[in-house]
C-alpha cells in the first residue's frame, strides 16, 4: 500500500523572515531603553548648578536663558566611559548646530575635567558632577545619556547608553516641532 502524500512544510520568504527578526530587534531595544529609562522623571527637566570645568559656576537655567525659544541638550558623560569616549564626535557634531551643555559625572574636579577635555580637543561647557549628584536628579545610572529640553523646560526625551547622531538630531528637532 503506497504512503499517503504529504505536503513539505512551507518556509516564509526571506523578506518576511527579516522583517520579524528586524521587529523583534527593535522590540528588545525599546524594551531595554524603557527598563534604563525607569527612574527618569516626567515633566519639568530637575534644575541643577555646579562649577564648569572652565572655571566659574553653570547652571541648567542660565543655558536655557542663553538659547530661549528652542530645545537644549544636556549630554551626561564620564572620562572614564569608553562608549562616550566613542560619541565624542558625535556630541562635538551636534553641538555645531544645537545648544548642548554637558555634565560630567564622577570623573574628578574641575580642573581634572578642564584637562581630560584639553587632552581631547573638546570645547563642550561642562558643569563638573564629582559625587554624581546631577545625574542622579534626572533617574540616570550610567552614562553616556542624552536628555532633551524643550523650549518650555519640560524633559522631552532622555537616551541612555550609545545614541547615534541622526537619532540626537531627531531628538532635538521633534522638541523643537512639539513646542513650536
Amino acid at each position: 500500500m503506497p504512503a499517503p502524500a504529504t505536503n513539505p512544510p512551507t518556509r516564509r520568504p526571506r523578506w518576511q523572515r527579516w522583517l520579524i527578526d528586524a521587529a523583534l530587534i527593535a522590540l528588545v531595544f525599546a524594551a531595554v531603553q524603557l527598563w534604563q529609562t525607569r527612574h527618569v522623571p516626567a515633566g519639568p527637566a530637575p534644575a541643577f548648578a555646579g562649577l564648569l570645568a572652565a572655571g566659574g559656576q553653570g547652571s541648567l537655567a542660565a543655558w536655557r536663558a542663553a538659547h530661549p525659544g528652542g530645545p537644549v541638550a544636556v549630554y551626561f558623560w564620564a572620562d572614564w566611559c569608553p562608549i562616550c569616549k566613542a560619541q565624542q564626535g558625535s556630541i562635538s557634531g551636534l553641538a555645531e548646530g544645537w545648544p548642548v551643555l554637558t555634565v560630567a559625572m564622577q570623573s574628578g574636579d574641575p580642573a581634572d575635567v578642564a584637562k581630560v577635555l584639553a587632552e581631547r580637543g573638546l570645547h563642550w561647557p561642562t558643569v563638573v558632577d564629582e559625587d554624581g549628584a546631577i545625574t542622579a536628579r534626572y533617574g540616570l545610572a550610567g552614562v553616556p545619556a542624552l536628555a532633551v529640553i524643550d523650549a518650555d523646560g519640560q524633559l522631552r526625551s532622555v537616551a541612555v547608553g550609545y545614541t547615534t547622531a541622526l537619532g540626537m538630531h531627531l531628538r532635538l528637532w521633534w522638541a523643537k516641532v512639539v513646542t513650536g
